[in-house]
């Protein structure tokens, strides 16, 4: 168990770790490449360790040399391993190595911890199938292990994404690499680019097309070139510590340089509205965010505003420390992460005082006024690093907490409690 207790003061800067969406991409895409790529900036979470490791079996060479890691991928190809291939707690592991791996032939075993083979993988599956791999699991919702048998040309289609999802989409994008022809990924709701981006950068032939409200990515089978990647900061993780600055009664921090695609940082648009102090400014690359105590006053938040969701439970905090009823449209997504998040929300603003309520994919917290009006915290987050932070958060604002499970911090921001504890020096 983790005691977070509240302080008084807190100053300083903060850098999150580099962005995972991006880290699993760089590996994916620099071992499916033929030669060496250099990456920097990667997430040293356990996630993203999974994903590396799983391309070592598949024949790709790993070498880390300092903060960089060094991907060769075979000149031939990745091939199948013998050996099962572990995802750990990583969804985006396990979706996007099931793209990845559709188009290459052979027999493929995936797994994962307890909380990621209770997480249905059948959006990812079905697809694929229509593809032409096998893609096999436990029940109708193909939960992991899986069994994935790749071929080599797949069928290319034409594929609407139904619910939003980069993950998906990223999967597709991945297996479009080894189709016959051009494969079209269409989504109503833009998800973050991350995977189109960088393809493009690494000379695929990707074409995007994002006229209207949605996107439309078509490829073509090609091979990545090594590339030396250059990992953002996580804006998701950086959400942690710009909820702290805004809610705390005493608080500047400086968050560095973070992914600023507008389909990651839509975090930092609620908050604005809700009355955040906030100065953003452009900073290597990316954006620099400077966050002062305020007041935050209650909001509506529709999910195609943040469409992975993962902001929410973070800005389940915020709104149980402003002023009035918020609510969270579309929620669905929450039920399908590392715990149900849907669930987790309404039971974290609860224990932090609030009335809260549900109805369908809908909730809504009745904000408290102030996190120092927020009750102790005593919470069992379970495998979920989300929760952990933004329970962790609520604690060092309000009156503190006792939180289980902190060990999965791990997977994700393994210095997280370091990084808390220096602002409050």
């Amino acid at each position: 168990m983790r005691t977070v207790s509240p302080t008084s003061r807190l100053r300083g800067r903060v850098r999150v770790p580099g962005d995972k969406s991006a880290s699993h991409r760089a590996i994916l895409i620099s071992a499916l490449a033929d030669g060496e790529s250099a990456l920097e900036g990667l997430s040293r979470g356990d996630d993203v360790a999974c994903t590396a490791d799983i391309v070592e079996h598949l024949g790709a060479t790993v070498t880390w040399s300092g903060e960089r890691l060094y991907v060769t991928g075979p000149p031939g190809g990745l091939s199948p391993s013998d050996a099962p291939l572990w995802c750990g707690n990583s969804g985006t592991t396990m979706r996007l190595v099931s793209g990845l791996l559709a188009a290459v032939p052979g027999t493929h075993h995936l797994a994962g911890d307890p909380s990621l083979s209770s997480r249905p993988m059948d959006r990812v599956a079905e697809p694929l199938e229509r593809m032409g791999a096998s893609v096999s699991g436990t029940g109708e919702r193909v939960f992991a292990p899986l069994t994935i048998e790749g071929r080599r040309p797949l069928r290319a289609i034409h594929y609407e994404v139904p619910v939003p999802s980069a993950q998906v989409k990223s999967a597709l994008i991945f297996a479009g690499l080894g189709g016959d022809g051009t494969t079209v990924i269409t989504e109503a709701t833009r998800t973050r680019p991350t995977t189109e981006k960088m393809l493009l950068e690494a000379g695929v032939d990707v074409v995007v097309d994002e006229s209207g409200t949605g996107r439309v990515v078509r490829v073509r089978p090609s091979r990545p070139q090594p590339h030396t990647w250059r990992v953002p900061a996580d804006p998701s993780q950086a959400a942690f510590f710009v909820v702290l600055g805004a809610l705390h009664n005493d608080a500047e921090i400086v968050v560095e340089a973070i992914d600023d695609a507008p389909e990651r940082v839509g975090f930092l648009t609620v908050l604005s509205r809700m009355g955040a102090r906030l100065e953003l400014t452009p900073a290597n690359g990316g954006l620099e965010v400077l966050v002062r105590s305020g007041e935050l006053v209650a909001t509506d938040i529709h999910s195609s505003e943040i469409p992975s969701v993962d902001e929410v439970p973070i800005l389940a905090v915020a709104a149980a420390a402003a002023t009035g009823r918020s609510h969270f449209r579309a929620m669905a997504e929450l039920r399908l992460k590392e715990s149900d998040r849907f669930a987790g929300s309404l039971r974290l603003a609860h224990l932090l005082g609030c009335e809260v309520g549900s109805t369908g994919d809908d909730f809504w917290i009745e904000g408290v006024g102030s996190a120092q009006r927020f009750s102790h915290l005593s919470i069992d987050a379970g495998l979920d690093h989300r929760m952990v932070m933004s329970s962790a958060v609520a604690g060092v604002s309000g009156r503190g907490a006792d939180i289980e499970g902190e060990s999965t911090v791990s997977s994700s921001y393994p210095h997280f409690f370091d990084n808390l504890e220096e602002l409050t020096r």
